[in-house]
């Protein structure tokens, strides 16, 4: 997807995303042709057509106090200028257009006080309006930084790796969840872990986020993946503890868990994949002649090795993938997708079909587009989750 980071840059930009206001990018993409603004052009062609009718109407039948309705329309898809010059413009054209009829005829001081104080009234609203919008658009910016914090842009290729990945965010409003999902380079080969950290909210963020930074750290420093996993398992304690320290009465953030897929791409074996998965769904093998699924490991998800008195990580799993393979890693946003009936996704069957009629589609970037796809057709666009789907195999 974009490119090989399918979450972001590419396939995502197709996708429903959490953050944005849809009245205000609407407005922003149907009231312009050419990069140019046209919403004055609504409320103006209703100010038209009040006179017209007003003007070919009988004497009894004045439509000219309905002006009020104008700065009204121009409040909700102009500026606060545009309202502004809308409420002069309509009171202006009132004056004019009422002492265009006899005296009998004239609707007089009470329709000229409610066009003015409508117009007031429409210009106030207009500056709340814009107000709510750039403070919506500001906070939009800090969720957008803070998921590129997190999950940050990888590029083509990054560790010698044909890599892609979509992110769906559950929380409309945050744009970032407990999925977390990196590549890391290094000089004992590339590392990826992809997880899933249990509950939803900001509790989750920073869990996802302690764990990637050990991640980053660890994955390039380290030379044993088990000492890698063993790293991970630390962090989440140890953010635990802090958790703990900050507030000993908050139970739901300082147990918080993480199931996860921790991956190795040895340099020195290029056929070799080493996992070790703590408590994670099990990766698919994805290939142009089938699919097959890893075996499900014996590691809990990180957080729960101590209270289940583990002696170590979980058992490195060693294996190796033919040429065309692709590992797919999905978190439950996806397994647990259901559709009107409740029926669960079927993930691997369908991607057994999948691949059955286009053995392309285990390159990465076409697996994850079309698991993306087949989720949300099934779900009917509907994510209870945060959901990730990521599949890497060597360039």
């Amino acid at each position: 997807m974009r490119h090989g980071d399918l979450g972001r840059s590419q396939l995502g930009d197709g996708l429903p995303r959490a953050g944005d206001d849809p009245d205000a990018i609407r407005r922003q993409h149907l009231l312009r042709v050419r990069g140019r603004s046209v919403a004055w052009i609504p409320p103006l062609l209703v100010l038209v057509s009040i006179l017209l009718v007003d003007w070919y109407t009988a004497g009894e039948f004045r439509t000219v106090s309905w002006i009020v309705l104008v700065p009204g329309i121009a409040a909700a898809i102009c500026g606060v200028r545009g309202t502004a010059v809308f409420a002069v413009l309509g009171l202006a054209t009132y004056v004019l257009a009422d002492h265009a009829w006899p005296r009998q005829y004239q609707t007089g001081l009470p329709d000229f006080i409610l066009v003015g104080v409508g117009g007031a009234l429409a210009v106030l609203a207009c500056a709340v309006r814009v107000r709510g919008e750039r403070r919506m658009l500001h906070m939009r910016d800090v969720a957008e930084t803070t998921r590129r914090t997190l999950l940050r842009p990888l590029p083509p290729g990054w560790g010698g790796l044909d890599h892609a990945a979509v992110y769906l965010a559950a929380d409309a409003v945050a744009r970032v969840g407990g999925d977390f999902y990196d590549i890391q380079p290094g000089p004992h080969g590339t590392r990826a872990l992809v997880g899933d950290v249990q509950g939803k909210g900001l509790g989750a963020v920073e869990a996802a986020a302690a764990l990637l930074g050990t991640f980053r750290e660890a994955g390039y420093h380290e030379r044993e993946l088990a000492t890698v996993a063993a790293r991970l398992e630390i962090r989440i304690h140890r953010h635990g503890l802090h958790l703990a320290a900050l507030d000993p009465e908050d139970d739901d953030r300082i147990d918080r868990f993480a199931t996860a897929v921790l991956l190795s791409f040895p340099a020195a074996e290029p056929d070799t994949v080493e996992v070790v998965n703590f408590g994670h769904e099990p990766p698919l093998v994805v290939g142009p002649f089938g699919v097959r699924s890893l075996p499900p490991g014996h590691g809990l998800p990180l957080g729960l090795g101590e209270l289940a008195h583990m002696d170590g990580p979980p058992p490195t799993l060693r294996i190796s993938l033919a040429a065309g393979e692709t590992l797919l890693v999905v978190t439950d946003g996806v397994t647990e997708a259901r559709d009107g009936a409740g029926v669960f996704y079927p993930l691997k069957s369908r991607v057994t079909e999948g691949v059955s009629a286009d053995p392309r589609l285990a390159e990465p970037s076409r697996l994850v587009a079309y698991v993306r796809d087949g989720t949300l057709r099934h779900s009917g666009g509907h994510l209870a989750d945060d959901t990730t789907i990521f599949a890497v195999r060597r360039l």
